[in-house]
């Protein structure tokens, strides 16, 4: 994977799961991904030369990381066909250039997680302080 699909994956990702939120909670998206890219345990992973390295599209797309990527998402559609014709898509594609590219603030405080408590329960989060609350969502940065 290269930067241009990084960019676009992350997109999709801010789209699918914050699309509803003003854009500081989807720059807040942005930053859970580029954290868990660079806590490397969190990463997903591409090989390239025969090393491991970490990857912004591959952390969006690991198995159950990120519920728009879910088969059974009715998220999962809208990201797949979302087209630069959108304009809250253009405005994702631009969050996550500059995430990739090291420009985006992390507004988080470090949060490798996050959830809406109005949509879901997050059993993971039993007992853990938010670090932030950005929008709708609850973000975390003490989760093993």
């Amino acid at each position: 994977m290269n930067e241009k699909d990084d960019i676009d994956i992350l997109a999709r990702t801010i789209y699918g799961e914050a699309r509803g939120e003003k854009r500081a909670g989807r720059e807040a998206v942005a930053a859970v991904v580029m954290n868990r890219v660079n806590k490397k345990v969190q990463a997903g992973l591409v090989t390239i030369g025969g090393r491991k390295l970490p990857s912004v599209a591959a952390t969006c797309l690991k198995p159950y990381q990120f519920s728009c990527w879910l088969e059974s998402d009715p998220n999962r559609e809208k990201i797949i066909t979302v087209s630069k014709a959108d304009a809250l898509f253009r405005e994702c594609l631009e969050i996550a250039s500059q995430a990739v590219n090291g420009r985006l603030p992390d507004i988080t405080r470090g949060a490798t997680h996050y959830y809406n408590p109005k949509v879901c329960r997050a059993a993971w989060a039993k007992g853990k302080r938010p670090c932030a609350e950005i929008g709708a969502h609850l973000f975390f940065n003490d989760i093993d």
